[in-house]
């Protein structure tokens, strides 16, 4: 069972589960769910990806079907993803190599995430990964303006239930902008900066997609 901590800056959720390998599927799962709820779901599949690491580390290290807590943090640009466990032994990333036992999982781990780490707790460790919450940015970005281009074509011109092309959708990107600033104007607004400071973000966002 989840439980969640809401607020202005911050989502958060705690998951207890007993590692065995049949509760990897379902903390994917959960995973999933969660970051569908607070909009995030293109990052789902890697942040599943990095619990279920994490929760096979404690089943390889720790022991089986020891009690276990995820808990899943999205703050700023990153979501954090946290395991924690009984066992008070920091795991160290070695050199690859071709044994099961070599750490390749924190390997892996390393190549996904922005960063990781682990710290002590009072009843053992935390080991956690931050991911870029950028590309669920972009894909919310990108519903969002769909939405209000659909509603601004219903309101011209008085359906949107045909399929329309490429350049009439331009046409009416470029119509909504023209009245965006227009409105802006209305309330004493400068446009021109509005505009130039748009493009800024447009540009730095698609730089930190891409």
């Amino acid at each position: 069972m989840s439980m969640y901590e809401e607020g202005e800056r911050r989502l958060s959720c705690v998951v207890p589960f007993d590692a065995v390998p049949t509760e990897l599927y379902l903390l994917r799962e959960e995973v999933k769910r969660n970051l569908e709820r607070w909009g995030a779901s293109s990052v789902a599949g890697e942040a599943g990806l990095v619990a279920t690491e994490l929760a096979t580390n404690v089943i390889k290290h720790v022991g089986e079907g020891v009690a276990a807590i995820l808990v899943l943090e999205a703050r700023g640009d990153r979501l954090r993803v946290e395991v924690h466990d009984e066992s008070r032994d920091v795991p160290t990333l070695r050199v690859a190599c071709t044994e099961a036992e070599c750490g390749r999982g924190l390997h892996l781990l390393a190549s996904m995430c922005e960063e990781w780490g682990t710290r002590l707790t009072a009843g053992g460790k935390a080991v956690w990964c931050e991911l870029s919450l950028e590309p669920a940015r972009h894909c919310m970005r990108v519903r969002r303006a769909q939405l209000i281009l659909e509603e601004y074509r219903r309101f011209t011109s008085g359906s949107s239930s045909s399929v329309p092309t490429s350049t009439v959708l331009e046409g009416s990107v470029t119509d909504m902008i023209a009245d965006l600033l227009h409105w802006l104007a209305a309330q004493g607004g400068d446009p021109e900066e509005a505009l130039e400071r748009a493009q800024m973000h447009f540009a730095a966002e698609a730089d930190a997609v891409a």
